[in-house]
């Protein structure tokens, strides 16, 4: 089926076809008519398989006309909350809808003004629109389509109960959307309360498993190399863009500026950057300024960057959820992808776990022609050796 056949409004189909998508995915297919039909949703799908379309193509469908702000999405993060309110514009070209995006970090003043000229679409995160709220800036009386997006990122980062508190000040009234890789207690008891008896239940994929559509290995090596293979990995790696993620700020900013001293083009993303080096960053990998983003788990969820071919894992992720979102930052909108994973002695408690929350054994490779140190885990299974993948692109 295309985009013609699902309901949605022409100034819709256009504002698709003018970003270059031919065909729906499985969770738009599923999606799209239970939203146009005013239902509630509980959705949960793989990152990269087009959620965030899923709900905002039927939406600009549904409000059709400029008038007052009925439609709010609530964001974890601002990287996030900023990706969203880009995607609905994007959409959105055609029409005379308007959207709107406010989050901390920055000044209240053109977010205030925001509101004083009115906005179709508010993105927000819940601590800045509370903040908003409780100035007298914004109302959410006019809300018929609230969409909570990320909702585990939300309780991760213990915003449910500023959450509630946006819920409270919304219609009864309105169609919810409700979106969450996970379903702990906490979450469950808040669907229970925020939406109708009647939601949908709309699932695609295994929730635990990695996207389909990314290749993903271990690179055993010792300790005192970790930094020589993720260089000889970038060397001989054919690549268009890698997303490298590190444990901490500190250790970001010192791969990053070693990498600089390769010569490498290298952006960094992590939470003691400003907004607008945020921003920068994020602008730069996404146009190719920079070939290299390192970043913390701040962007595991965080951004949405078409065309990262390769993601590797500089330190393994402590909690498993994490490396399935960190390694679907590539493989997405149905493209393929790579993600590599550097592993030494101390993470194999770590690697044990990812393996039983993904259900699956990970391969272990080692590089061809890197001149390695001898380390214990060669031993476990005798990892392959691989051949190397060519001149990497410049």
């Amino acid at each position: 089926m295309s985009f013609r056949d699902l309901g949605l409004s022409d100034d819709v189909i256009h504002g698709v076809q003018s970003m270059g998508y031919l065909d729906p995915t499985p969770i738009q297919l599923r999606a799209f008519p239970v939203v146009l039909s005013g239902k509630d949703i509980i959705g949960s799908a793989q990152t990269g398989t087009g959620k965030t379309a899923a709900f905002a193509l039927p939406i600009l469908t549904l409000l059709k006309k400029h008038g007052a702000m009925r439609c709010l999405v609530l964001e974890p993060t601002r990287e996030l909350a900023a990706q969203v309110e880009t995607a609905f514009r994007d959409y959105a070209r055609f029409s005379d809808l308007t959207v709107g995006v406010v989050y901390g970090g920055v000044g209240f003043g053109n977010q205030k003004q925001l509101f004083k000229k009115g906005v179709d679409i508010l993105v927000a995160t819940p601590g800045r629109l509370i903040d908003l709220i409780e100035q007298g800036c914004a109302s959410l009386g006019s809300i018929e389509v609230l969409v909570l997006d990320e909702v585990d990122r939300m309780l991760d980062m213990g915003f449910l109960p500023q959450v509630r508190k946006i819920v409270e000040r919304c219609p009864k009234q309105r169609q919810t959307l409700f979106f969450s890789a996970t379903l702990p207690p906490e979450i469950e008891r808040l669907t229970k309360w925020i939406l109708k008896p009647e939601a949908e239940v709309i699932e695609i994929g295994a929730r635990r498993s990695p996207a389909e559509t990314v290749t993903h290995a271990l690179y055993p090596v010792a300790r005192d190399q970790k930094f020589d293979l993720l260089a000889a990995l970038l060397e001989k790696t054919n690549y268009d863009s890698v997303l490298i993620f590190c444990r901490t700020k500190f250790g970001a900013d010192k791969i990053a500026a070693k990498l600089k001293e390769q010569k490498h083009s290298v952006a960094v993303l992590h939470s003691n950057r400003t907004q607008r080096e945020r921003i920068e960053a994020l602008e730069g990998f996404k146009s190719g300024k920079y070939e290299v983003m390192v970043a913390t788990d701040i962007a595991a969820r965080g951004i949405d960057v078409q065309g990262v071919s390769h993601v590797i894992n500089y330190d393994v992720p402590q909690h498993p959820e994490d490396y399935v979102h960190r390694i679907g930052r590539t493989g997405r909108a149905q493209n393929v992808g790579d993600a590599f994973t550097l592993f030494t002695g101390e993470d194999v408690d770590h690697v044990r776990g990812i393996e039983h929350f993904i259900a699956q054994k990970i391969p272990r490779i080692k590089l061809d022609g890197f001149p390695y140190l001898y380390t214990v885990l060669f031993e476990e299974g005798k990892a392959p050796a691989r051949r190397s993948a060519g001149r990497r692109r410049r």
